[in-house]
């Protein structure tokens, strides 16, 4: 049996103070010792991945195998990793501007290809680690110090992207509800196929949206997961902006199994297992 405490690390939080990063590391921590306790999986087999800003600040905070990638590459990094061993439990981390901005090429092709993987997106609709730019998310009018004059773009809904893309599962959550956040992403997990996880998380120095978010989202609670028209459908009751009577949806929106990119690709087991006969000499020649 594993403790929630066996996954802290000696690292120093440098999140500001009061963060709801916070909340997500404690929602992992704790999917993750309940899917171990539960023999799901195995805590020497967990890797977690990250890009770079706030959200990627949680590889310091969190005792597992993990692995620093580029901004906006955490999706191809997890590819690269769950191609060569698949028997690892791979978990991306990113900003809204780290997957939505730089990598959203990444995120449509890795739903796509359905990787065996978690993508977990902290959506605070702003760059928070350089203080305060745009993101695909920010809601239209908000000022930033990449739109001074307000934010003029419509925001795109990740949701609606992730299931055109074939996402096989697809859920959002929020910081304001951590034990109904730690269900989801446990949920994620322990499905075979591309997850991808939003969580509304707001940026108390950049974009403090708790007021926006404080009564305006419901649970989803008996929605058909396999029906995708109606998972599309409810995608579309919020769009990202600001208004009184918003209605944001919370949970699981869709999920269905379908084979995974490992399964079609490696027909002879992991990589790592098949046996070579390399001849190095050989191979350095071609380059001379």
């Amino acid at each position: 049996m594993v403790e929630i405490s066996d996954f802290n690390t000696k690292e120093q939080n440098t999140w500001c103070p009061g963060c709801l990063n916070n909340v997500i590391l404690n929602s992992v921590k704790k999917a993750f010792t309940n899917l171990v306790n539960n023999g799901i999986i195995k805590k020497e087999n967990i890797v977690i991945t990250t890009g770079i800003g706030c959200a990627a600040k949680i590889f310091d905070y969190v005792n597992v195998n993990a692995l620093y990638s580029i901004h906006g590459r955490t999706i191809p990094t997890s590819l690269g990793i769950k191609i060569a061993n698949p028997e690892l439990t791979v978990v991306a981390f990113g900003g809204d501007g780290d997957v939505y901005a730089e990598g959203i090429g990444h995120l449509i092709h890795g739903a796509r290809k359905n990787i065996d993987m978690t993508m977990i997106v902290h959506d605070n609709q702003i760059f928070a680690l350089t203080t305060g730019q745009v993101t695909p998310t920010t809601e239209p009018g908000y000022s930033t110090k990449s739109t001074p004059f307000g934010a003029y773009d419509r925001p795109m809904n990740p949701i609606l992207l992730a299931l055109s893309s074939g996402a096989t599962f697809v859920a959002r959550g929020t910081t304001l509800n951590p034990d109904h956040l730690a269900k989801i992403i446990e949920e994620a997990i322990k499905h075979k196929g591309f997850s991808f996880v939003e969580v509304l998380q707001p940026c108390l120095a950049f974009h403090n949206s708790i007021k926006d978010l404080q009564g305006k989202t419901y649970i989803l609670d008996n929605n058909n997961l396999s029906d995708f028209n109606n998972a599309l459908k409810i995608a579309q009751e919020w769009d990202y902006t600001k208004y009184e009577d918003a209605k944001i949806p919370i949970g699981i929106f869709y999920k269905t199994e379908k084979k995974t990119l490992e399964e079609k690709l490696i027909a002879h087991g992991p990589f790592y297992k098949i046996k070579r006969n390399i001849n190095i000499d050989e191979l350095l020649n071609g380059f001379k």
